[in-house]
């Protein structure tokens, strides 16, 4: 049941999510100041190649107007919501300023609606975006004393909070519904390309500051030592991890039921080839990021440790390998595998390994130019199994060879890197180290001459798989 005769926001975005993360006012207010922060930028990167149609985009905000930047106010058509008395503009949403008006004062694309005295949604901060490439709407709400932010790239959420707004439109300006309506209804629904999504969460985390205890008060005791769920900056990684993986999952699955059909040309067939490996690539990436983030923000990895398994690598291998050797092949790179003639049993979690190795061994393609030739090495370790990976030189004139830079890696956030020569977003080396714990295994990363970096993954073995590698 609905606190009033309609529902308000919050309520729509917490039905149509599994949990609703609920916290202190500060930390809900910051966490809504840095999405408008991101919000805005993605905005104007969005309309910054459009043309110089004034109606770029349409933005519902409450209490007050959100974005102020000339580029943005002449390019989208705002319409506010507020719960302040009755005001009699409101009855004129589109009217133009008369001559004796300021055109900083009163602007054609800004219009102001009331709320009813009653209404709920007149304590809740809000705002819904439409535009040609996304759908967004982001909320803050305080319910039962508890503060708590939400937000949502779903078509379908979306809506639904569009048709709660229109309803309320109905009740106080009938004769608006209908323009508001068709504007509306000019930003087709559909599902964003998951490159915004990405770029939404990158903006997020580049204009996130570091938390303090200036700008987060802790909410415990001085004396409690902070635990990892007081870090912001994880908990909406991990939730734009999952804002992420819905849209990609449904492009994959159309795309699936359109490689079914049989009257397809060739051609066409290969494109939706490319956009299924894409999605999948980027579904698992983000399954990852969710999975990291998901241990910073717990005390233990205990949860993780209960799923390991005695499991087959051969297995895993023979179905990553040819993964790795694509990926590696688009870059102008050669990877090779060297596999013992029988690999021992390890213990380990299936998924989570194919995922971390994967994600692994993109990064470590990645930092290397066109032409390199990657080596994976595969040998017995004692009671473990070494996975090492690891550049070869081709080449090598002894009089004149030097050290390999390193590349250059900036923190974004508690969890991820960013690489300013390839423009790539990553774990960063602490967060992929944990993930390694957390599935029973080891990273270590180490500088060699001629070489550069090396990376040397150690997984343990099986009881009985230990006798057997001692063979070898």
């Amino acid at each position: 049941m609905y606190e009033w005769i309609l529902p308000s926001l919050r309520e729509i975005l917490a039905e149509n999510q599994s949990t609703v993360a609920e916290c202190s006012p500060a930390k809900a207010e910051w966490q809504w100041r840095i999405s408008l922060a991101a919000t805005e930028q993605l905005l104007i990167n969005t309309l910054a190649t459009a043309t110089a149609d004034a109606n770029q985009g349409l933005v519902l905000a409450a209490p007050a107007p959100l974005f102020s930047l000339a580029s943005l106010t002449q390019s989208l058509q705002t319409v506010t919501f507020t719960a302040k008395p009755f005001n009699p503009l409101a009855l004129m949403p589109f009217e133009m300023p008369t001559a004796t008006e300021s055109a900083d004062e009163v602007t054609p694309h800004e219009s102001v609606l009331p709320l009813l005295p009653a209404d709920p949604l007149g304590k809740e901060k809000f705002c819904l975006v439409f535009t040609d490439k996304f759908r967004l709407v982001l909320i803050l709400a305080e319910h039962n004393s508890q503060t708590s932010f939400l937000f949502s790239f779903e078509p379908e959420v979306v809506e639904q909070a569009w048709r709660a707004l229109g309803a309320r439109v109905m009740l106080t300006n009938p004769d608006y519904f209908a323009d508001l309506d068709a504007l509306v209804k000019k930003y087709a629904p559909a599902a964003p390309d998951y490159r915004t999504v990405m770029q939404f969460s990158q903006l997020l985390l580049q204009v996130a500051p570091e938390p303090d205890k200036e700008s987060i008060p802790a909410v415990a005791p001085v004396s409690t030592p902070a635990t990892p769920t007081s870090r912001p900056d994880v908990e909406l990684l991990q939730a734009f991890a999952h804002e992420v993986r819905t849209p990609l999952t449904t492009i994959r699955t159309m795309t699936r039921l359109l490689l079914k059909r049989r009257d397809l040309p060739a051609n066409a067939i290969a494109r939706l080839e490319v956009i299924d490996r894409e999605c999948t690539e980027q579904i698992d990436r983000m399954e990852l990021l969710f999975n990291a983030a998901e241990l910073e923000t717990s005390n233990s990895a205990k949860s993780a440790h209960t799923q390991l398994t005695a499991m087959s690598l051969d297995q895993v291998l023979q179905q990553s390998i040819p993964r790795w050797q694509q990926a590696a092949n688009r870059r102008d790179l050669t990877l090779d595998v060297v596999l013992p003639q029988q690999l021992p049993t390890v213990v380990s979690n299936p998924t989570m390994l194919d995922r971390v190795l994967t994600n692994l061994i993109d990064n470590f393609t990645r930092s290397l130019p066109a032409g390199s030739h990657i080596q994976v090495h595969v040998i017995p370790a004692g009671d473990q199994l070494k996975l090492q990976l690891s550049p070869q030189p081709q080449c090598i004139d002894h009089n004149k060879a030097t050290t390999p830079t390193p590349p250059i890696r900036k923190a974004l956030g508690q969890l991820l890197m960013f690489q300013p020569e390839t423009g790539t977003i990553s774990l960063n080396i602490a967060a992929t180290k944990h993930l390694f714990q957390a599935i029973g295994g080891k990273l270590i990363v180490r500088q060699r001459p001629q070489y550069g970096e090396v990376l040397t993954i150690f997984l343990p073995l099986e009881v009985n798989a230990q006798v057997n590698a001692k063979q070898w």
